[in-house]
């Protein structure tokens, strides 16, 4: 990959690189989007929703959207544990971009089926 770094030389303070830190990888912006709800959601109901991710990366990637305060952890002292998951108003504020980028995939399918359909 060629370095364009004097094309954007500010780039590590960019806001597209800040947010890809954040909600960047395979599970995280799909952990956000399946709490877009507004309902609380338990690690389980996560994983379900899930079904290609590990415990362990379900796991990490919940810690690192919590340390970026996009999500709240509760934890309920019972037994069993209990741990819900809900969006800050952080979080929340992703929403209309994921929605934006959920609409623009829905579309690009579409294309590409029509395209198969057509040859």
């Amino acid at each position: 990959m060629k370095n364009n770094s004097k094309a954007e030389p500010q780039c590590s303070r960019c806001g597209i690189e800040y947010a890809f830190k954040r909600i960047g990888g395979k599970y995280k912006a799909r952990i956000l989007w399946n709490l877009k709800t507004g309902d609380q959601l338990r690690f389980g109901e996560l994983l379900r929703t899930l079904p290609d991710v590990s415990t362990k990366m379900l796991t990490q990637a919940l810690r690192e959207l919590e340390i970026d305060n996009l999500i709240i952890r509760k934890v309920y002292h019972q037994v069993p544990p209990k741990v819900e998951y809900t969006l800050t108003e952080s979080g929340r504020e992703l929403l209309p971009f994921f929605k934006h980028l959920d609409d623009w995939a829905s579309s690009q399918m579409a294309n590409e089926v029509s395209s198969l359909d057509n040859e």
